[in-house]
C-alpha cells in the first residue's frame, strides 16, 4: 500500500485583531501569532500586532488600503490554501472581527471546500470600539433598543443596491455604516428618501481607539459634508442615532494628557513595549522607531562568591547575568554573600523579579551616584552598615564586579578604583544600531515627541539621520547622562525628567504637553 506523500494540512486561524488599540487584542489573538508558521496580515490591525510573532515565521502583507494598494482577494485566499496543504499553521489577521465585513466567511467557505481544518477568533469590531472610545453608546435603554452593522460599501460587482432602505430607514436604534466615508452623501440621502429624519444626531469617527482618533458630529442632513470639511477620511464609522447626542457628556478618550500628540519612541525594540503602553495609555499616538538593539555577549562569569559587592547598572545587566548564570548551569544563589548594588529602580525591579533585593540604589540615578553610594562614609560601608559590605576588614580591598554593557562609561571604575577597591569589569552585552528606513526617519520628522533613553538612543538616532533639527519634534531626555550626550550632539532637550526613570520621563512629557 502506497503511504501518500502529501503533508497533514495545517490549520488556518481566521484572527481579529480588534480595531487599532493593542490592548484590545485578546489572549488567544496573542497566542495564536506567537505561534504560526505564517502570518497573512491585513493593513489595519494594530502597529505592535506581530510583535510576538516568531523570528523564523513568514509574515506576509495583503492588507487593502482604500485608495490605494490592493491584494485580490482571490490571491490572499490562494495564499492560505497554499500555505495549510503545504503543513503549515497559518494565522489571518485582520483588524476588527473576521466575521463582521471582514470577508471571512468567504474565507472559512473556501478552506472548508479544500478539506482545510481552521479556527475562528473573534475581534472587538470597530463599529461597537469606534463609537464607545468617542463616548457613544451604540445602545442605550433611553435612546435605542437595538443596534444594526451595515456595509457601507457593498459589493461592486451587484448591479444595484441590496439594502433595504425604507426598512433600514425605520429601523427603531442605532445604525453603524462601515467603510462608507466616500459615500456618505449618498448613504444619507437613502435613509432621509426612506423616510429617517434628517435632524437625527449623527457621528463619524476615524480611527477609532488610536491616538489619532478624530470625531465629527451633525446630524443625518449635515453629517456628510461636515465629514468633508473635516477631512474625515478611511478607516472610519458612521453612527446614526440619538446616541449620538451623548458624546459631549460620555467622552474619555479625547480626554486624557497626551491625545493629540505624536511621540517617537527610540528605545531598544525588547524594553520599548513597556514606554509605549504607558503613552498610549495616556492617549498618545505613538510611533516605535528603535534606533538601538543589544546582543549578548559570550562572557564567562568569575566565581561571584570571590566578591564583595555585584554592581548593576542597568534592567538589561540584570537578565544577562542570570541568563549566563544559567547558561553554565549556575544560579543566582552565588550572590548570597555579596553586597548587590543597582542603580536605580528600573534595575532594582528586575532584580526583584529574579528573587533578588538591591542593598544599594542611589538617590540619583547615574553610574557616579552609584559610586557615590558604594564610597560614602569611610568608603567601605555596605547598605547595611557592614564594613565592606562582608566584614573584610577596613586595610582589604573591596572586591567589585561591574557587570554591565561593554560600552559603560569609566566614571563608576575610576571612582572605585581611586577608592582603594579591585574592580573587575564584566561585558555581557553589547549596544548596536538598528538600522532606521526613511519612512522610519519620516515618521520620527513628524512625530510631537521624541523620547531617549539613554545615551546611546541619541548616539545612533543622529548616526541613522533622524535626529531633530528644528522645533519639531520636541526631545525628551531621561535624565543627565543621556542630555550631555544629546549636547555632544548640539541638541538641547526640550524637556529632561527630573527623575531618571521611564516614570520620570512620561511624567515630564505629561507635564509639557499640558503647557
Amino acid at each position: 500500500m502506497t503511504q501518500d506523500p502529501r503533508p497533514t494540512p495545517g490549520t488556518v486561524y481566521l484572527v481579529g485583531a480588534g480595531p487599532g488599540d493593542p490592548g484590545l487584542m485578546t489572549a488567544r489573538a496573542l497566542e495564536l501569532i506567537a505561534a504560526v508558521d505564517v502570518v497573512l496580515y491585513d493593513a489595519l490591525i494594530p502597529a505592535t500586532a506581530l510583535d510576538g510573532a516568531r523570528p523564523d515565521a513568514e509574515l506576509v502583507d495583503v492588507g487593502k488600503r482604500g485608495g490605494g494598494a490592493q491584494v485580490p482577494q482571490e490571491t490572499t485566499e490562494q495564499l492560505l490554501v497554499r500555505h495549510a496543504l503545504a503543513g503549515r499553521s497559518v494565522a489571518r489577521v485582520k483588524g476588527g472581527d473576521p466575521f463582521v465585513f471582514g470577508r471571512g466567511g468567504e474565507e472559512a467557505a473556501r478552506l472548508r471546500a479544500q478539506g482545510i481544518p481552521f479556527e475562528v477568533v473573534p475581534g472587538v469590531t470597530a463599529g461597537i470600539a469606534g463609537p464607545a472610545y468617542a463616548g457613544i453608546p451604540v445602545t442605550h435603554r433611553e435612546h435605542a433598543p437595538g443596534v444594526a452593522f451595515v456595509t457601507g460599501h457593498e459589493n461592486p460587482d451587484k448591479p444595484e443596491s441590496t439594502i433595504d432602505w425604507p426598512g433600514l430607514a425605520g429601523f427603531p436604534g442605532t445604525l453603524v455604516f462601515y467603510m462608507g466615508v466616500r459615500r456618505l452623501p449618498q448613504i444619507t440621502a437613502s435613509l432621509i428618501g426612506g423616510g429617517r429624519s434628517a435632524d437625527e444626531p449623527a457621528a463619524v469617527v476615524q480611527s477609532g481607539t488610536v491616538g489619532g482618533q478624530r470625531v465629527v458630529t451633525g446630524t443625518v442632513g449635515t453629517i456628510a459634508e461636515v465629514a468633508s470639511e473635516a477631512g474625515i477620511a478611511a478607516p472610519a464609522v458612521t453612527v446614526v442615532g440619538s446616541v449620538a447626542s451623548l458624546r459631549d457628556e460620555l467622552r474619555w478618550f479625547e480626554d486624557r494628557p497626551l491625545f493629540g500628540r505624536t511621540v517617537a519612541v527610540t528605545r531598544a525594540r525588547a524594553q520599548a513595549s513597556g514606554l509605549a503602553r504607558r503613552l498610549r495609555a495616556l492617549g498618545a499616538e505613538v510611533i516605535e522607531t528603535p534606533t538601538i538593539r543589544t546582543r549578548s555577549l559570550a562572557a564567562t562569569v568569575p566565581p561571584l562568591g570571590a566578591f564583595d559587592v555585584i554592581a548593576l547598572t542597568s534592567p538589561n545587566g540584570v537578565r544577562e547575568l542570570v541568563a549566563s548564570l544559567l547558561r553554565d548551569d549556575r544560579d543566582v544563589r552565588e550572590l548570597h554573600a555579596a553586597t548587590i548594588a543597582a542603580v536605580g529602580p528600573g534595575t532594582a525591579r528586575v532584580l526583584r523579579e529574579v528573587g533578588l533585593r538591591a542593598d544599594v540604589v542611589p538617590e540619583t540615578f547615574t553610574g557616579e551616584a552609584l559610586a557615590a553610594a558604594l564610597t560614602a562614609g569611610d568608603g567601605r560601608a555596605g547598605a547595611t552598615g557592614a564594613p565592606d559590605g562582608g566584614g573584610r576588614g577596613a586595610s582589604a580591598p573591596r572586591r567589585v564586579l561591574l557587570a554591565r554593557a561593554a560600552t559603560g562609561g569609566s566614571a563608576l571604575p575610576d571612582v572605585l578604583r581611586a577608592a582603594g577597591d579591585e574592580v573587575t569589569e564584566l561585558a555581557l552585552y553589547e549596544t548596536v544600531a538598528e538600522p532606521l528606513s526613511d519612512a522610519a526617519r519620516e515618521q520620527i520628522a513628524a512625530a510631537d515627541y521624541v523620547t531617549f533613553t539613554s545615551a546611546s538612543t541619541a548616539t545612533f538616532l543622529a548616526q541613522a539621520g533622524g535626529m531633530p533639527t528644528g522645533d519639531r519634534p520636541r526631545p525628551v531626555s531621561i535624565g543627565p547622562v543621556t542630555t550631555a550626550a544629546l549636547s555632544e550632539l548640539r541638541v538641547t532637550p526640550a524637556v529632561e525628567a527630573a527623575e531618571a526613570t521611564i516614570d520620570g520621563l512620561v511624567a515630564a512629557l505629561v507635564a509639557d504637553a499640558s503647557d
